[in-house]
């Protein structure tokens, strides 16, 4: 196998817009730059859409659509699976272009590669298990039969922070369902996505089933197509104020819409749980992806007779890290994406500090280029701190205590956001009833990640609409019809 550097990688990576099974240039002829986050510098320049380039992505989509829905879905299925093992066999690649781009470790990136591919190979089984029903009407004389069909052209906007992983479990349900679509991926990591349609071309996608626009003016853009009579669903995973205003114009044409928001995610640990495997959790849940996750464990309630003691063990392993561009050996922790992320933090951070929290390790930037964050523990928080109501994104990690159960849930659910929350206990009946009361779309028992192809995922409240994974991924998909038959 060729070495992989990161000359090659970016050297294979087509630069252009992807239009009914096109690559070419934005109808301007402008680019956007690609910036490696550890270093500041530009890594390569990409096509910079205009409105006209949207266009044409959505008439070939269109165009695309009734062949597309008519294909077998053992064909759809083979497509996915095809790709699935591309991915596979291109994981240090695939890993390294992430890397570059998004500021993750090797290591980091080379998990996300898997996951990511699990979600073609996911929906490569379920697009031969679409299914209807045949029933006879109730007063006998008629039967009643349902299919399920694609939806139709699909507008999908992905973010940067898992840049493989969150296009494949949006584009392997619409390929398994028959949908063709357009996809923008963020500015920042366009580079992923790129790589991944290439593929998609290589094990034989039709021209126009898949449309790839990057574009530094996503609103310009979009907002053309979202209000267009031909686009009939909406996907969109980015924060809750932007899925407000995309929901808002989708309204216009009654499109199905799904969405991945915000998160709050509060990690409960009570006064029976392993201290131990809680602080494994937590390292988990707080510090996959450098804490950039809206699955993030953000909040941390831990028990008063256990908080001296987690925080302290938190604290040591958090200290431990090492930050470094992601690419070099024996670094944990790799740059925020870019300066204004890193703002954002320091900001919360200190915000906090005035309101009275203690630093127990980390608490500021490093000197130096790059965009990096110290592993960072605070106790102490109060609950009028900025950061126990916004999402943190990034590698750090608040501390606050509780008493009872009653309260610990009750300071949980102080959130408008319902994503994901996590709990450690050892008592089977506290976990599932706190499961049952804590107003989230995903729990996690004793683990800090829960994030897995087979399961649906997604949050309530202003987390979020539909579901991404399991068998529910793909009804994101599909429309039901009913056929009345008279005998």
């Amino acid at each position: 196998m060729a070495t992989v550097t990161q000359k090659s990688v970016l050297e294979s990576v087509p630069t252009g817009l992807l239009i009914g099974g096109q690559w070419r240039n934005a109808s301007g002829g402008k680019t956007l730059a690609v910036d490696d986050p550890a270093t500041g510098e530009i890594l390569t320049h990409v096509a910079d859409a205009s409105v006209a380039d949207g266009k044409a992505a959505l008439d070939a989509a269109v165009a695309a659509q009734a062949d597309w829905a008519r294909t077998a879905p053992r064909d759809r299925a083979e497509l996915l699976r095809a790709a699935y093992e591309k991915i596979t066999e291109r994981a240090d690649e695939f890993a390294m272009l992430m890397t570059l781009e998004m500021g993750k470790t090797l290591a980091e990136s080379r998990g996300e590669v898997a996951y990511g591919a699990e979600f073609f190979r996911w929906f490569s089984e379920e697009a031969v298990r679409i299914g209807g029903r045949y029933a006879v009407a109730p007063n006998g004389a008629t039967r009643l039969l349902t299919m399920r069909q694609p939806v139709g052209p699909v507008l999908m906007i992905t973010p940067w922070n898992f840049p493989l992983a969150m296009g494949t479990r949006k584009i392997g349900p619409a390929i398994a369902a028959g949908c063709t679509m357009v996809v923008k991926p963020a500015s920042q990591t366009p580079l992923t996505m790129l790589a991944l349609a290439d593929v998609l071309q290589e094990v034989g996608l039709p021209d126009g089933v898949l449309n790839v626009v990057t574009t530094t003016s996503t609103g310009e853009v979009m907002e053309p197509l979202i209000r267009d009579p031909r686009l009939r669903k909406l996907t969109f995973t980015g924060s809750t104020p932007v899925g407000r205003k995309l929901m808002e114009q989708a309204s216009e044409q009654i499109l199905r819409v799904s969405m991945e928001l915000g998160g709050n995610a509060p990690f409960i640990v009570f006064g029976d749980a392993d201290v131990d495997k809680a602080v494994d959790g937590a390292m988990l849940a707080k510090m996959r992806n450098m804490g950039e996750a809206c699955t993030a464990a953000n909040r941390f309630y831990v028990h008063e007779s256990l908080a001296e003691d987690f925080s302290a063990k938190l604290a040591q392993r958090m200290g431990a890290l090492t930050l470094g561009r992601g690419t070099e050996e024996g670094v944990d922790v790799g740059p925020l994406v870019d300066e204004k992320s890193r703002d954002k933090v320091s900001s919360l951070v200190d915000d906090a500090v005035a309101k009275g929290a203690r630093v127990v390790v980390g608490g500021s930037a490093p000197d130096g280029v790059g965009w990096f964050y110290q592993p960072t523990v605070l106790t102490d928080v109060p609950a009028d701190a900025d950061l126990a109501r916004e999402e943190i994104f990034g590698p750090v990690a608040p501390v606050s205590t509780f008493s009872t159960d009653a309260e610990a849930i009750q300071m949980a659910n102080d959130t408008e956001y319902g994503l994901v929350a996590y709990l450690f206990t050892q008592d089977l009946s506290r976990a599932l009833t706190v499961s049952e009361a804590l107003e989230f779309g995903m729990v996690g028992v004793n683990q800090g990640i829960v994030s897995n192809p087979a399961a649906p995922f997604g949050g309530v409240k202003a987390s979020g609409v539909g579901r991404e994974g399991g068998f529910e991924g793909i009804d994101e998909y599909l429309e039901t019809k009913y056929v009345g038959i008279a005998l």
